[in-house]
């Protein structure tokens, strides 16, 4: 996919991106590919199609969730920074919070959050259990935010303790999610799920690969 392209689509689907924003999307796909010859960010397979498979993926949450400005969104499992470092782009104003247990993916994430001038972000090197135990981040999240990482009862199960109550949890994830869904339901009282499948105008391949996106607000 080509970069006129990508924001046609994008703004077809009512998200819309500045000159230097789109920029920004430019050099960022050019740093992933130049890192990911180092360390696994994405899967090789994917490093020609980096715009649609996984930045275009990434702000398709904006045309489900409206995140607001100076909201708080973490980032749980950034690995190359996904979907975070597309949200704060489109959202500059939104403080932006990435967690990752491998160090030398946040180092990573550090640099080419450096080369793409982004301000108010924050980058933590741990696991996100232990996040959930620090009372500096207790209820403190509008939005928690993740890509493929782990089931959704268990990233309920970390990001519970950090939302606020009128917080909410976006999960991108594919294929049949019934179990997970049951099982999250199980584990936490006074939630609300929503399961959503991803329709883009202009480009159906998340539909065709049933990705989806995962809701959750406390009720």
């Amino acid at each position: 996919m080509q970069i006129n392209e990508f924001v046609e689509i994008c703004e077809e689907n009512d998200i819309y991106l500045n000159t230097q924003q789109i920029g920004q999307i430019e050099i960022y796909t050019d740093e992933l590919k130049r890192w990911n010859k180092y360390v696994n960010l994405i899967s090789r397979k994917d490093i020609d199609n980096i715009l649609d498979k996984h930045i275009l993926h990434s702000l398709s949450i904006l045309k489900y969730v409206p995140i607001f400005d100076n909201a708080i969104c973490l980032d749980i499992g950034s690995g190359g920074g996904l979907p975070g470092i597309p949200l704060k782009i489109a959202k500059p104003n939104m403080k932006l919070i990435m967690i990752d247990s491998i160090a030398k993916k946040i180092n990573i994430i550090k640099q080419i959050v450096e080369k793409l001038d982004l301000k108010n972000v924050e980058l933590i090197n741990d696991r996100v259990e232990n996040l959930a135990k620090n009372k500096t981040y207790a209820n403190s999240i509008d939005y928690v935010v993740a890509r493929a990482v782990a089931s959704t009862d268990l990233m309920l199960k970390w990001s519970i303790p950090l939302i606020k109550n009128n917080g909410k949890i976006v999960l991108l994830k594919g294929g049949d999610l019934s179990k997970e869904i049951a099982d999250a339901n199980r584990i936490a009282k006074s939630i609300k799920i929503e399961e959503i499948p991803i329709k883009l105008k202009g480009f159906d391949y998340f539909e065709r690969e049933k990705k989806k996106l995962i809701i959750i607000r406390r009720d």
